[in-house]
């Protein structure tokens, strides 16, 4: 089992490729718990950070993926709510999140290596793949939990995949469409938790609003 925090590189071309670094918050990010489950600001250098981290996770059943948000610095008008850090998990790793305050405490500073993922990492996908999560025989949802001031997401690798599209445009549109359109509204909405329409009442459905503020 690795723990990896990821440092920003572009997302272009067939294949991605970023160092890990387990040392560095991101300059710009604030997560924190909200009113339907969590609120998190980024720039375009943390969009990209989320994009690779989520495709990282989806494609590493071995590594909890961990961005130590609650060190990065965020404005005043955008800090409201406990602040958060964010780990994203495969669920073939079954990483029981009561856990996790244990593994952060022996967290040292790691060995840079390097992660390639290739370009099918953030797919677009279509209306009916959407469509299934709504079903009651559906299973590949996001499940969350909060432990030791930490978001913790958990899928498969189809539960990240359904909304990597949304995510990878954090990155590569939001910044552009703020660009030609200053101070609109630019976000990614990510359910958490089985749908209202068959709720899990352990889990119940919560929702990550991921806002671009830069």
């Amino acid at each position: 089992m690795a723990v990896s925090h990821l440092r920003n590189t572009p997302i272009t071309g067939k294949s991605y490729t970023t160092p890990v670094d387990a040392t560095k918050p991101p300059g710009f990010a604030g997560l924190y718990e909200g009113r339907l489950g969590a609120q998190f600001c980024l720039d375009k250098e943390t969009a990209m950070l989320l994009a690779l981290a989520w495709g990282l996770a989806a494609r590493s059943p071995h590594t909890i993926v961990y961005l130590p948000l609650r060190r990065a610095t965020v404005p005043d008008h955008h800090g409201r709510g406990r602040p958060l850090d964010l780990v994203l998990l495969h669920h073939r790793l079954a990483f029981p999140p009561s856990r996790w305050k244990q593994v952060r405490s022996r967290l040292g500073t790691g060995r840079p290596h390097t992660v390639v993922l290739p370009g099918e990492a953030w797919p677009a996908r279509s209306t009916d793949d959407h469509r299934r999560v709504r079903y009651q025989e559906f299973r590949d949802h996001r499940r969350w939990d909060i432990a030791a001031d930490t978001l913790v997401l958990t899928g498969s690798r189809e539960a990240f995949g359904l909304e990597a599209d949304q995510v990878r445009a954090l990155a590569e549109e939001c910044p552009a469409h703020r660009a030609r359109m200053p101070g609109t509204h630019c976000c990614a909405e990510i359910g958490m938790g089985r749908t209202r329409r068959h709720p899990d009442r352990r889990r119940p459905y919560a929702e990550l609003h991921a806002e671009y503020a830069q």
